[in-house]
């Protein structure tokens, strides 16, 4: 989609909130033991490719900025962070702080970069949600090759358009697909998630817990299909659970947001209801028909705001599920 230099000089202040950069990333993990950039390959699918399971689309190297907390030769436990639409910044270096804090590993994937994106506020289709759940289970093979990362500690978490990888990537159906062999997730983390996509099957999960944490305020990606979401697994007995936040918005960690922030020509599907159909497409609930970005669902406009009881919460209730889930402190 063509734009304004009006419109991409606008964008672009957006994104700036939103992403301070790969500088202050890297800056703020001084804290970290040990630093290191891994380059790891993987390829760019449509969704109609990936959905029907094509493995050709085009090859592209991307990175990560593993932090390891500490020094010493011990199998650690680990993070993968996956982007939202605004790109990597204070925010991820905060929650990679946060993780690094109770003796995990956070991997920080840079799914723009060696794709020539600089952010996808305004036009998603630059990359596809679900190409970025190959992102992440390439990313968890390289990690668990990695002499200092126990395989079976291994979870995936996500913002906005990187939780649809980090979620979703807990469908059975899609890991035999795109998954490693003989590894899988330990756990699966959303933050202001997508649910708006029904997928085939996709109510069979790994067994892998599953964690989402949402504003209920949120005018980019709405809370309610999360709810019909969560309920669903549940009558299928899986380990799922939803955090609701009142008044919290889209992107409620940005702590450095003074001021909530109108963005209005973010791309959202708020109120698209869409479902898988056959060979591979998405459907418009509501129409029966195809759907693409063009579909009138799409939208433009959305608030992003700081919300600090929402990110202190989410904060204290993910150290919480990390403590247990990769059992810290136990011998």
């Amino acid at each position: 989609m063509d734009v304004t230099e009006t419109a991409r000089r606008l964008f672009a202040k957006c994104a700036m909130a939103i992403a301070i950069g790969l500088l202050f990333a890297s800056a703020g993990a001084a804290n970290a033991q040990r630093l290191e950039m891994r380059p790891f390959e993987a390829v760019t699918l449509t969704t109609k490719q990936f959905l029907t399971g094509a493995k050709d689309g085009k090859p592209v190297t991307l990175a990560g900025e593993l932090r390891i907390p500490g020094a010493g030769n011990d199998k650690l436990p680990a993070v993968i962070l996956i982007q939202g639409s605004g790109g990597i910044g204070a925010s991820t270096d905060r929650w990679a702080k946060e993780i690094n804090s109770v003796g995990v590993a956070v991997f920080i994937v840079d799914s723009f970069s060696g794709r020539g994106i600089y952010n996808t506020i305004t036009d998603q289709s630059q990359l596809d949600n679900l190409a970025m759940m190959v992102d992440a289970y390439r990313a968890l093979a390289e990690l668990a090759r990695h002499p200092r990362i126990d395989p079976g500690r291994i979870a995936v978490m996500g913002f906005s358009k990187g939780a649809v990888a980090a979620v979703s990537s807990s469908i059975e159906r899609f890991r035999k697909m795109y998954g490693p062999e003989n590894v899988k997730f330990a756990a699966h983390i959303g933050l202001y998630t997508p649910c708006n996509t029904t997928f085939r099957d996709d109510d069979k999960v790994t067994g892998a817990p599953i964690r989402l944490f949402h504003g209920m305020a949120d005018d980019w990606v709405s809370i309610q299909p999360c709810r019909d979401y969560v309920a669903r697994l549940k009558k299928n007995a899986a380990d799922i659970t939803l955090a609701e936040y009142p008044d919290a918005t889209h992107a409620y960690d940005t702590f450095v947001l003074k001021e909530p922030m109108k963005i209005p020509l973010a791309q959202t599907q708020r109120n698209c209801h869409l479902a898988e159909g056959d060979a591979g497409q998405v459907l418009n609930i509501a129409t029966g028909k195809p759907f693409d970005l063009n579909d009138p669902c799409v939208e433009r406009g959305a608030t992003i705001a700081y919300n600090e009881a929402a990110t202190t919460a989410t904060t204290v209730a993910l150290k919480e599920f990390l403590t247990a889930t990769f059992r810290l402190g136990q011998k």
